[in-house]
């Protein structure tokens, strides 16, 4: 390699990467010292972002798929000029810092989505690469090119063997995303040793077979050249992503380099001193980057400052000659819905007949598709039975596939459940549009891990999941899922929703809509439900609420989903013994723990009994109940009305056990507290 100003940089990026990591004790130096030069090569010729304004919207999307390589991300955004101090490279690993252990939107300025699971970031480049297209499409008009950015991603053999990236690839081939550039990492090192161990198909075979376009870089290390052709000749293909497989050496530099000894662990410091030295550094000093790296950093800031400039007055024009586009697209990247949105929200007395809600959903959906335009979704291969396609939808597709076209906004996902939730996390991290995605609530946690990461990452993503219980009925046991919504309730930043009826299911999608950093799980029923009597849109952003309320009442009767008519029934009967009783539905129990005491009380008042009712998992609602009437064991195959006879969640069986838990506490002389009733 010449020494010039390109290698003194790649030799920067090393040596604050052996820096970073000793100073942390802990973190992964071989990858970001073995991808310093396609790092380096991608940010000073290629990617388009702007340290002064990194919310452009026009900028080009990086991702670190591996990203427990982050200290290569951190460095090259303190290069760059970001928000990322020579301080914050000191405190990486550290809390409450800006570099934490692995890349986190929102957290860091410059990050763009949250990785580390692998196999994830790619899955959200594809969902990014799917956004820009859809949005060009949507918004671009002859000379005004206003979403053409590339997203650009760096993973690894990891990233590679997980199934979730080879569903995401699969798709990003069929929909002939030519914007989506990967650089693979080929060092053959994982956590295990050489990839011989578990990892000899040839990639490069199965990317072609997928429709992606490949290249192949022979050394990595060193020809920058061969790099920056490369990556040319990715932009130059237009109608497939593009794989590029590096051949790279973990740890470059270090006596153990091409070992899985520099993967996850410090180098010691006798090796960074014969680093630095190898490389023309002081071997005393750390932390250390030339003034001459700097000034180089400083004059490709510049550069894309005035390409945003430049953009800016395009986007200028734009607003003059398509002044109702422009207004449309700077209201969806504000993050703004549509004025009045919510009054197409469907409402339903209880003279509308019993509707199952995953079809109320159906609904819902039609009656947004026209008024919030940035509703895009699908469903993985189950759109007859998710009910997730509006009747006006076009699919989006490419165009030469006759299928739909680039703004159309139904997905269709395949069977790739995983996949789907990890695109869908892309799309919503791009801005502008608001993803959705349809399967059985069962298979939620087939891609669980992309789902935590929506809340993790605080974006505004909707699982549409029907099928919710045990009342899907004949597929039995292994398509019940009883414990999955415990699941969901029990982690952070996600709203579990269960409606009971119409106006339920449309409060839902309210409360989904209305906030823009919590993703939403909106579990539906394959059966028909009744209208309530006491059911309304806008009493679901309580999350809970008195159905039927009583004065004084003997016993409070809760419940979620399909299950609330069956407290319903359990009411009239327990009236004709004489009690009284208060009626609750919990369509998001999440949401009602957010509420004030005074309130919470209101729905479950002190010294009464509370039954609750869900053809789930009794798992956690022993905060909110006495005494549950719900799923110890998984499901049974059989007729709806047979499996819920055979668990006993009927409305007779929930009127007994109301009658004897009363009996109870009456023996003990008093009805113990519960923890939603606590401050």
């Amino acid at each position: 390699m010449v020494n010039t100003i390109d290698t003194s940089a790649i030799n920067t990026i090393r040596t604050l990467a052996a820096d970073v990591v000793r100073g942390a004790n802990s973190g992964h130096p071989g990858a970001p010292m073995g991808c310093a030069p396609m790092a380096h090569t991608l940010f000073a010729k290629y990617i388009k972002v702007n340290p002064k304004n990194p919310h452009w919207a026009n900028r080009d999307r990086f991702v670190l798929s591996n990203g427990h390589a982050c200290a290569l991300q951190y460095i090259m955004l303190h290069l760059m000029g970001f928000n990322v101090s020579m301080d914050d490279l000191k405190h990486f690993r550290a809390i409450d810092s800006k570099t934490p252990g692995h890349p986190e939107r929102g957290h860091t300025e410059g990050i763009e989505v949250t990785t580390g699971p692998l196999g994830q970031g790619i899955s959200n480049a594809v969902g990014l690469a799917l956004a820009q297209a859809q949005l060009a499409a949507t918004f671009n008009k002859p000379g005004f090119e206003i979403f053409n950015n590339d997203t650009y991603v760096i993973l690894g053999d990891g990233c590679l063997q997980e199934g979730v990236a080879a569903e995401a690839a699969s798709l990003a081939g069929h929909w002939k995303l030519g914007k989506l550039i990967a650089l693979y990492d080929d060092n053959k090192i994982t956590i295990d040793g050489d990839t011989a161990v578990s990892f000899t198909e040839d990639v490069i075979q199965r990317f072609e077979s997928y429709g992606w376009h490949t290249l192949i870089v022979a050394d990595g290390d060193n020809d920058t050249d061969a790099i920056a052709k490369a990556i040319a000749d990715a932009k130059a293909v237009t109608d497939k992503p593009t794989l590029i497989k590096i051949r790279t050496t973990i740890g470059y530099g270090s006596q153990n380099e091409g070992e899985e000894k520099v993967h996850g662990a410090p180098l010691a410091a006798d090796d960074i001193k014969n680093i630095k030295s190898k490389f023309g550094f002081n071997p005393e000093e750390q932390y250390a980057v030339p003034k001459d790296v700097y000034n180089f950093w400083n004059t490709r800031a510049e550069e894309n400052a005035k390409v945003e400039a430049e953009w800016n007055d395009l986007f200028a024009k734009y607003e003059k000659e398509f002044p109702t586009e422009a207004a449309e697209l700077k209201r969806r990247l504000a993050g703004k819905l549509p004025s009045g949105w919510e009054k197409a929200l469907p409402r339903y007395t209880p003279a509308d007949a019993a509707v199952a809600t995953r079809k109320l959903s159906e609904t819902v959906l039609t009656a947004l598709s026209d008024v919030v335009p940035e509703l895009i979704g699908g469903s993985a291969d189950l759109t007859g039975s998710n009910l997730t396609r509006w009747k006006k939808a076009v699919d989006f597709q490419h165009p030469s596939t006759g299928l739909g076209s680039y703004d159309g906004r139904y997905v269709r996902y395949g069977v790739r459940e995983h996949a789907m939730f990890a695109i869908m996390n892309g799309i919503a991290a791009y801005q502008g549009l608001i993803p959705f995605g349809g399967t059985f609530l069962n298979f939620l946690t087939y891609g669980w891990g992309a789902t935590r990461l929506s809340a993790v990452s605080n974006l505004r993503v909707i699982y549409v999941m029907t099928h919710d219980s045990i009342g899907l009925g004949e597929d039995g046991p292994t398509h019940q899922p009883v414990e999955t919504l415990a699941l969901v309730r029990a982690t952070p930043n996600i709203y579990t929703m269960r409606p009971a009826d119409g106006n339920e299911t449309s409060g839902c999608y309210l409360v989904a809509l209305e906030n823009d950093h919590r993703p939403a799980v909106i579990a539906l029923s394959r059966q028909n439900l009744p209208q309530l009597e006491g059911s309304s849109v806008e009493i679901v952003r309580k999350g809970a609420y008195v159905l039927q309320a009583q004065e004084k009442p003997d016993v409070v009767l809760a419940a979620t989903g399909s299950e609330v008519a069956i407290a319903v029934e359990a009411a009239k009967a327990l009236t004709q013994d004489g009690l009284k009783v208060q009626v609750v539905s919990m369509p998001i129990t999440d949401l009602f723990d957010e509420q004030p005491l005074d309130y919470k009380l209101s729905v479950f008042p002190k010294n009464v009994p509370v039954i609750s009712v869900e053809a789930l998992t009794i798992f956690g609602w022993q905060q909110y109940s006495h005494t549950q009437v719900g799923m110890t064991t998984f499901g049974a195959s059989g007729p709806i009305k047979d499996v819920y006879a055979k668990f006993k969640i009927t409305a007779e069986n929930t009127a007994n056990v109301a009658k004897d838990t009363i009996k109870h506490f009456k023996e003990i002389g008093h009805v113990p507290e519960l923890l939603c009733q606590r401050q």
